[in-house]
């Protein structure tokens, strides 16, 4: 398991993300391939952009309210 990887979800889960945005960076930074059009979603969308990016930059906006 890449340790950036863990370290991220880990703070992702502590902070409250959303479930979807988590997703979506979890499949970015892993390089899958993105959900179907149907089930991809704006919190999905963000996610996967950042992951790809490997960026921690954006998890606060994605808390849950």
């Amino acid at each position: 398991m890449n340790q950036t990887y863990y370290d991220a979800v880990t703070k992702m889960e502590e902070m409250g993300c959303q479930d979807e945005y988590i997703q979506g960076w979890q499949a970015g930074f892993l390089q899958n391939p993105v959900r179907e059009e149907q089930r991809v979603t704006e919190a999905y969308e963000a996610g996967y952009a950042d992951g790809e990016e490997k960026s921690e930059e954006n998890f606060g906006n994605w808390v849950k309210s």
